[in-house]
């Protein structure tokens, strides 16, 4: 994916990312691990995304110090699990982080967890919570298998495993109005998928957000948020945030900083001087 992960003195690479097992896909996009050491201590803003959080950590706890609702605790995680969300959690720390993120869609959630994702709208659990011993399973595991690709086998095998036939699948047209979200990167409109899918604009708003635990109009403007948070990371710097905005479908730089702003709960100037840790792109690795 153009970016040859390093790493020093004969270890593991620092990131590397792979696709899941077939029989996962649709569910999960991609796994990617992670490795940051020697840092100094802050704190790391995890922001609105198409997909659920989903977080193994690795050694140190997942220390989220500012819940996305800040009715909700603090709290530390294992293995962390957020429902979709439109603000930022603050999550602390000591400059080391090491984890396996799992790309889980929103459609994924139901298959694996018999729910639908709306359960866990701005909501952060520890997998125990949800599927009780074999999230700590998952989470042993990984403390003591080495490698990334050793790593990503297991949470092919011990994910597979939730996968219950009973388990009735979200319906055809809320997948069909999820991809379309995702593949126009946020840009396609309510009434346009109201058309596709052949519901009218209320009915799809109201099993959207039964499904999702937001309404597809929300579902958009975060979708294209996150393709201008990617390519702000991403792009030469000679490349100024009005330029993104215009590719992201946004109407000028105004729209996109007050849409950032809203989400991410800073500008786009202000996270990227404050993200204090480098963003990967990981080189993707064949299954198996």
């Amino acid at each position: 994916m153009g970016f040859a992960p390093s790493s020093v003195d004969g270890m593991e690479p620092t990131s590397a990312a792979r696709r899941p097992a077939p029989v996962l896909a649709g569910l999960i996009e991609q796994y990617h691990g992670y490795r940051l050491h020697g840092y100094d201590p802050g704190m790391h803003r995890g922001l609105p995304s198409r997909n659920v959080t989903f977080i193994v950590s690795i050694g140190n706890p997942i220390d989220v110090a500012a819940q996305t609702d800040p009715r909700q605790s603090p709290d530390s995680y294992r293995c962390v699990l957020s429902g979709l969300q439109a603000t930022p959690a603050l999550i602390a720390h000591d400059g080391n982080q090491e984890g396996v993120g799992i790309e889980l869609t929103p459609v994924g959630f139901r298959t694996l967890f018999a729910r639908p994702a709306r359960e866990l709208w701005n909501t952060t659990v520890e997998l125990d919570d949800l599927v009780g011993r074999i999230g700590s399973e998952l989470w042993e595991r990984l403390q003591v298998t080495p490698t990334w690709a050793a790593r990503f086998e297991v949470c092919d095998e011990v994910l597979t495993r939730l996968l219950r036939p009973e388990v009735p699948e979200v319906a055809d047209e809320l997948a069909h109005a999820w991809e379309l979200l995702v593949g126009s990167g946020g840009t396609t409109t309510v009434g346009e998928i109201s058309a596709s899918t052949g519901w009218s604009r209320q009915h799809l708003t109201r099993r959207f957000t039964d499904e999702f635990g937001l309404g597809p109009k929300l579902a958009g403007r975060i979708v294209r948020f996150e393709r201008a948070r990617h390519m702000l990371q991403s792009v030469p710097t000679h490349v100024s945030i009005a330029q993104v905005a215009a590719v992201c479908g946004f109407y000028d730089q105004a729209h996109l900083t007050n849409e950032f702003t809203e989400l991410a709960g800073c500008t786009p100037a202000q996270w990227l001087r404050s993200e204090e840790l480098p963003s990967f792109q990981y080189e993707e690795m064949s299954p198996g």
